[in-house]
């Protein structure tokens, strides 16, 4: 693979908090390009966060993302005919990615409730370290673990 010859662009910080986090955010949750919506879904979340927890929303978004970010992941290597699952290390952009993905996955798999109330309710759980986005993050390092037979197979870069 080459390496990137451009630095990836960073969307412009999110009108109210400031943050690239969160605009990132709110372009993840993003649907058929309605971003108004998107806003209201994350900023809806905000405000019960900040409701909830008497605590400042920035703060409890960041350290849910960072309980929810996976340092090590599987890949599938072909070597000879089989495939093995070797761990690597995941590098910032793709972690903050896939913690996002998680949340807002763990978020939509719950029924009954607006979306608003269930991304609150999993950035919550995630910031205390529980709910199905950080058990996901587990799932994928007890499988890093498994497969740390097969690290000598990792490309080395």
């Amino acid at each position: 693979m080459a390496e990137n010859k451009y630095p990836m662009r960073q969307p412009a910080p999110d009108l109210v908090y400031g943050s690239g986090d969160v605009a990132k955010l709110i372009n993840h949750v993003m649907r058929q390009g309605k971003k108004s919506v998107a806003r209201k879904i994350v900023y809806g979340a905000f405000d019960r966060i900040k409701e909830q927890t008497k605590q400042d929303p920035l703060l409890v978004f960041q350290k849910a993302v960072e309980n929810v970010a996976p340092p090590m992941e599987v890949r599938p290597r072909r070597v000879g005919g089989a495939t093995y699952q070797v761990p690597v290390e995941v590098k910032g952009g793709r972690r903050m990615s896939l913690a996002f993905r998680w949340i807002i996955q763990s978020a939509k798999a719950k029924k009954g409730k607006p979306m608003r109330i269930k991304l609150a309710d999993e950035i919550a759980a995630a910031a205390k370290g529980e709910g199905e986005a950080v058990r996901k993050r587990e799932q994928v390092q007890r499988m890093a673990e498994a497969n740390r037979a097969f690290a000598h197979f990792a490309r080395p870069r």
